[in-house]
């Protein structure tokens, strides 16, 4: 169903009829990328499914200030208004894992339980972060001149998904299927209004976070390990799994092994 909030017309699916879990994809992907687990996780959850600002059949607005973190935590917070929901559950992959973590920050009484894979609360740093933004720029750039499929072939061969070249043929062209259906204009947006160096540094926030947390990293991802041990020792009620034989992509490369450990954390 199309959904409103504070301007923009965002695509959200509801499925399952347990407390509220609110599923955010990653950047280039969108809430289809949660399919697999609607058998696992609706027996606990409901589970609500959002394809974020310029990605899926979510519009695409011209003003990037539009895809801020700041702005889509607020529509988040819209739209659990719309659907008269008072508290829920979180769970974040990468971009969208940014998300969940600046929406509790944003709006800690409405959270319950908050599930983070493969993500971060931000660069420390201003300076870290200006030149996050300048390369995201250049990003944006090349994917609005080169188009999406020129984008996608070069973002495929980053070395943060090189452990994804072991999934089945069936499965890298189900997930470049849906790379490749995305808005161009949409992604560029998103990496200037939503990127790592766009957004605030959150690491202050965490240690303040009072729902219980479960953060989860790959094993061959040794960047995001690192930063999921330090986010258990910030934030006061949390816990992390480091999953083995995977990257990034837990969901993905792991869906049993992820599916098994958030099930277990959403229903205890």
């Amino acid at each position: 169903m199309k959904i409103e909030l504070n301007g923009v017309k965002y695509n959200v699916e509801v499925n399952g009829k347990g407390f509220p879990l609110i599923l955010l994809h990653g950047f280039t992907g969108d809430g289809s990328t949660w399919k697999p687990f609607l058998t696992s996780f609706n027996s606990a959850s409901k589970m609500i499914i959002v394809d974020l600002v310029g990605h899926g059949q979510t519009e695409s607005p011209d003003d990037y200030s539009m895809y801020s973190v700041m702005k889509v935590a607020a529509d988040l917070n819209s739209l659990l208004n719309k659907l008269g929901i008072e508290k829920t559950d979180l769970l974040g992959y990468s971009m969208g894992g940014r998300l969940a973590i600046a929406f509790a920050a944003l709006y800690p009484h409405k959270v319950r339980k908050l599930v983070l894979e493969s993500t971060t609360p931000g660069l420390k740093t201003e300076k870290e972060r200006q030149l996050r933004r300048k390369q995201d720029g250049a990003l944006a750039e090349k994917l609005l001149t080169g188009g999406v499929e020129a984008f996608v072939d070069y973002w495929e061969r980053l070395p943060l998904f090189q452990t994804q070249m072991n999934l089945p043929a069936k499965v890298r062209a189900s997930i470049r299927k849906r790379r490749l259906q995305n808005n161009p204009f949409g992604l560029a947006n998103s990496l200037l209004g939503m990127g790592t160096g766009a957004q605030p540094s959150w690491w202050e926030s965490i240690s303040h976070f009072s729902c219980e947390t479960l953060i989860l990293a790959g094993e061959f991802d040794r960047k995001f390990c690192q930063i999921a041990e330090e986010m258990e020792n910030r934030i006061p009620n949390a816990e992390s799994f480091q999953i083995k034989g995977c990257g990034h992509a837990i969901h993905v490369e792991e869906p049993e092994k992820f599916g098994t450990i958030v099930s277990r954390f959403l229903s205890k």
